[in-house]
């Protein structure tokens, strides 16, 4: 085929169905046809071609989702399914196919955004764009000024060094903290760093999303304010200081 048409990934991140990245794992693993051959990856896609997900249909585009969940401990956010695991798409079963923006490990608990549009995808989870996520944390033993303060600063791990952070003690042994960062398991990995154990995590907020009123395991869809925010916060990302933690939650 000559080049013509798009490449597989961003049809399928276009009509809906996920991220570019996922996409290219869906091509990786046999998933996708294309006129009822397997797709490959890199392979691009014409007006009148026939793509298919899992046997199914792709292309006609959905109403837009976007919801807010309160994931329990010990769900994995992932579309795959394993054995003996409960995966965040079994535990909302909604009737449309969403996939989760982003990671929430599965020991971690709070806040996940599920969606079927791929690009609001790409553009909420693009590393440059520094959004906030908002994290309260238990660790194993008191949490010292000097320890809130070399998070701040950032801490080698993955071969790099995180960003800096904000930080505040909510009690003797835990605190709140701010980050701009997705790296795997980043709160976890920094704290070690530090011979400190997590013993509770959980995210409250990403950007203007917040757990307000959604108890675990449950979700609801995002306002039209939220939305409208959401569009704002995007349109403006431009690596902008942190905002003040000042709000008082439980």
């Amino acid at each position: 085929m000559e080049q013509s048409g798009i490449r597989l990934n961003k049809y399928l991140s276009e009509a809906g169905v996920c991220s570019r990245r996922e996409a290219d794992r869906l091509l990786e693993a046999g998933r996708v046809t294309v006129d009822g051959e397997t797709a490959a990856m890199g392979q691009r896609v014409s007006q009148g071609q026939h793509v298919c997900l899992d046997g199914k249909p792709v292309g006609e585009k959905e109403r837009p989702v976007l919801l807010l969940v309160n994931k329990p401990a010990g769900i994995v956010c992932t579309t795959a399914e394993f054995k003996g695991e409960k995966n965040i798409v079994d535990l909302v079963h909604y009737p449309i196919r969403l996939y989760p923006v982003g990671r929430l490990d599965k020991e971690s608990e709070g806040l996940i955004l599920m969606t079927n549009q791929g690009e609001l995808m790409n553009k909420i989870l693009r590393p440059g764009n520094a959004h906030e996520k908002e994290y309260l944390v238990e660790v194993n033993r008191p949490v010292t000024a000097g320890f809130l303060e070399a998070l701040r600063r950032g801490v080698p791990m993955l071969g790099t060094v995180t960003a800096p952070c904000r930080a505040e003690k909510t009690g003797p042994k835990s605190f709140r903290m701010i980050l701009t960062q997705g790296l795997n398991r980043q709160i976890r990995r920094m704290c070690e760093y530090f011979d400190y154990r997590v013993v509770g995590l959980r995210r409250i907020r990403i950007m203007n999303f917040t757990l307000d009123g959604i108890a675990s395991g449950r979700y609801r869809e995002a306002t039209k304010e939220e939305l409208l925010e959401l569009s704002k916060l995007l349109a403006g990302s431009d690596g902008r200081p942190f905002r003040e933690c000042d709000r008082k939650r439980e």
